[in-house]
């Protein structure tokens, strides 16, 4: 393993863990908040600006190594076969979280449906407003729109590789183990376009992130943002256990 890929690995890892003590961290106040009834805005407040600070410092990281090879992010060896298949421009698409806010929300309905139809209230996902809806649904759109731009962003750089000069400079070596500083420079400039396209998809997951915690309540926010991890978690967990049921470690 090279220099750049132990890096990103290790970046990777460190990640993971953090995203395991941030969820231990949201679930025990939600817990809390449930528990004795006081007002813990205050501490959710902050405990959302923490998290968006861990994921920001992360982004950073991910840019600063992407200036080395960009390549790794978008085939992170890192990364299990499941969670390789489900990959956008080297992340999650950021409209999951949206859809993640929508399926949260109705399944909390489904479960406090009793508490509804005698006149309760419930402070988390389920009690989304109207105008918290008609938000979340135009930053949705608003998201969708970026990622198709960004999508066919990413179709012209694959693309690139059969055009010019690319493809000339490949019918004109002797052998494919041929290098020339010609090589070198087509291959520098496509990962310089990758490097500044995941770094724009970077920054839509993290912006999308913090615009949806400005719609959301303290509450609903460490709600949405501790389901969002355990997802993440859980996802590279259950890949982790299939590869190794198909001899891939």
């Amino acid at each position: 393993m090279e220099d750049g890929s132990e890096d990103s690995q290790r970046c990777f890892d460190q990640w993971m863990s953090l995203q395991e003590q941030d969820l231990s961290e949201l679930l025990q106040s939600l817990n809390l908040n449930d528990a004795d009834g006081d007002d813990h805005t205050a501490d959710m407040c902050e405990l959302v600006d923490k998290n968006i600070r861990h994921f920001q410092e992360y982004v950073s990281q991910r840019a600063s190594l992407a200036r080395k090879d960009s390549s790794l992010f978008f085939s992170p060896t890192w990364c299990t076969s499941l969670e390789g298949s489900m990959l956008w421009a080297g992340g999650c698409r950021p409209s999951i979280y949206v859809r993640l806010i929508y399926v949260l929300s109705g399944k909390e309905v489904a479960s406090h449906l009793e508490e509804y139809l005698h006149g309760g209230r419930n402070a988390g996902l389920g009690g989304l407003s109207a105008s918290q809806i008609n938000s979340i649904n135009n930053l949705q759109l608003k998201t969708i729109k970026q990622e198709d731009k960004l999508s066919t962003d990413l179709a012209s750089i694959q693309e690139e590789m059969a055009d010019q000069p690319i493809a000339i400079i490949a019918k004109e070596l002797t052998t494919c183990n041929d290098a020339s500083t010609e090589v070198d420079e087509a291959l520098d400039a496509l990962a310089t376009s990758l490097t500044s396209l995941l770094g724009e998809a970077d920054n839509l997951r993290l912006n999308t992130l913090k615009e949806l915690t400005s719609i959301l309540t303290p509450v609903q926010s460490v709600d949405f943002i501790a389901m969002a991890k355990k997802l993440h978690l859980c996802v590279h967990a259950w890949g982790r256990r299939r590869d190794r049921e198909h001899g891939r470690h």
